[in-house]
């Protein structure tokens, strides 16, 4: 699946075109490589995103097409998340 149709359907960014600008800015990486928002990922990958409210780091559980809003979080393990969230 494509990164940025993967960060919508898990809901860490609402809408794909935002998705696809944060990757466009390098604001993305997977696997600690730049990515861009055509770039796969697969289960076990490790996508970190710079996100205006800090750093966000997950590894990737499950890939699908759709998702219910309440099974989103099921797709990935956050590894690290922005200062002041809990």
């Amino acid at each position: 699946m494509r990164l940025d149709k993967f960060l919508k359907v898990s809901r860490l960014i609402r809408r794909r075109s935002v998705a696809k600008s944060v990757a466009d800015e390098g604001r993305c990486r997977v696997n600690g490589r730049p990515a861009k928002p055509s770039t796969p990922v697969a289960v076990g990958d490790r996508v970190e995103l710079d996100l205006p409210r800090g750093p966000l780091a997950i590894v990737v559980r499950a890939v699908r097409d759709v998702v219910p809003a309440a099974q989103a979080k099921d797709l990935y393990d956050v590894i690290s998340i922005p200062a002041g969230e809990d």
